[in-house]
Order: structure tokens, then sequence, then C-alpha cells
């Protein structure tokens, strides 16, 4: 069972950034695909990004040019960098390994 712990979340300003963490437990994380999801109030969860084993990137089109994945399989950690934050990017966002393990999330509120 791989265990999956998200932080960075918080509030920020449009136009502003912040960098998401998610910390996996477990000796064989490198062989995970590791992705975000994000949940905005009264939607559907929503795919974000994700980052193969092999260091492949996929966006979804909102968040393209945006938004970069990248990990560290030495700290069992992935990351989200969020540039150019927009109000359509509030939300609660998940780490998932493998679109199969879960985090409980971290929330992202973008106001001014």
């Amino acid at each position: 069972q791989v265990q999956l712990v998200e932080s960075g979340g918080g509030l920020v300003q449009p136009g502003g950034s912040l960098r998401l963490s998610c910390v996996g437990s477990g000796r064989i994380f490198s062989i995970y695909d590791m992705a975000w999801y994000r949940q905005a109030p009264g939607k559907q969860r929503e795919f974000v990004a994700v980052i193969t084993s092999g260091s492949n990137t996929n966006y979804a089109d909102s968040v393209k040019g945006r938004f970069t994945i990248s990990r560290d399989n030495t700290k069992n950690t992935v990351y989200l960098q969020m540039n150019s934050l927009k109000p359509e990017d509030t939300a609660v966002y998940y780490c998932s390994a493998n679109h199969l393990h879960w985090g409980k999330g971290t929330l992202v509120t973008v106001s001014s």
C-alpha cells in the first residue's frame, strides 16, 4: 500500500505561484506513474498533470504552459509548480500513484 501526503497549498493572489509537494511511502516509488488531479467545489475531480516512471510528462490543456510537474525519486517526492494562477485554479489538489493510490489533498485558493 502506498501512502501519499500532499503539502504546499494555500491562499494566493491571481497571477501568483505555488509549489505543491507529494511525498510517498515505500521503496518502489520510482516505478509509479505519478499524477496530480484537482476537484473544485461542486465539480468532478479532473486530471491536471502526470509524470511517468520514465519522466515523460503530460498536462491538461487548461494548465499547459503554466504548471510543471517533476519528481525526485531520491526523496520519494513529486512536485507541481503552479505559475500564473487564476481564480479557476481554486480546488483541492490530489496526488495519485498509478491513478490507484490517493492522498488526502491540499487546498489551493486563488483570490484577491
